[in-house]
């Protein structure tokens, strides 16, 4: 018994381990940071109002705070689920139909919202959470009679909705939800009207308390070339 008992004394006098790994790190992260007056407003309208739309070009990082701070009240237990959608119009030519199960086939296009998210959260984080249904990917075809409750929505490349679709998308919303609209509406690739500008107008005309947050090419912060390319387009009405 003595030895015994001598034995726990070591085991329990051993120092502790003060060393930080790689996965307190991940826990820890420092908040967004905005790199433009822009993206603070973005932020600061993220943080005050359950729902926010966002418009601008591209590089501007309305894809990307959006992911980001998916992952964080993800990670942070602030919300239920992460819930991410977009209308499935080819920007040009279509590559024809993709394989696999409706998750599968609308994965290449919310690739940049879930990269976001990977990116913030770590790979093995998000395919868990995507697993148990902590993020769902939810193709427009199966959201009609949804009700979505305690969670973030993102409805990314909004411009490309049909004023039906839009629609249909506001009014899946419930309880304890915010909803972040994204989108470019000079890049629309509808033939009709898109129904992010219908939104947009019924917004302001009512005065509804809903912020419209609206980037311009000054704040691309992707890269110089992106933003030129974005000007040269512009100004020549391409």
């Amino acid at each position: 018994m003595k030895r015994r008992r001598a034995r726990l004394e070591l085991v329990e006098d051993r120092p502790v381990r003060l060393h930080r790994t790689r996965f307190d790190e991940e826990r820890h992260l420092s908040p967004i940071q905005p790199l433009t007056e822009r993206q603070g407003q973005y932020l600061e309208a993220l943080a005050s109002h359950a729902q926010v739309i966002v418009l601008g070009p591209a590089g501007t990082g309305k894809t990307f705070i959006a992911g980001t701070r998916a992952a964080d009240q993800l990670r942070q237990r602030r919300i239920a689920k992460v819930v991410i959608t977009r209308p499935n119009v080819p920007s040009g030519r279509s590559l024809g139909f993709f394989p696999g199960t409706l998750e599968d086939k609308i994965a290449p296009w919310v690739a940049p919202l879930t990269e976001a998210m990977k990116e913030r959260m770590g790979q093995a984080a998000f395919e868990i959470a995507l697993k148990t249904g902590d993020i769902e990917i939810v193709p427009f075809e199966v959201m009609r009679g949804r009700t979505f409750k305690n969670c973030l929505v993102i409805l990314d490349e909004a411009q490309n909705t049909t004023t039906a679709e839009i629609k249909m998308f506001l009014t899946r919303i419930g309880d304890d939800c915010q909803v972040i609209i994204n989108g470019d509406v000079s890049q629309t690739d509808l033939r009709e009207t898109s129904g992010l500008r219908t939104v947009i107008h019924l917004v302001k005309s009512r005065m509804m308390p809903i912020p419209v947050v609206e980037f311009t090419r000054d704040d691309i912060v992707r890269s110089g070339i992106c933003a030129e390319w974005v000007k040269a387009f512009e100004e020549t009405n391409l």
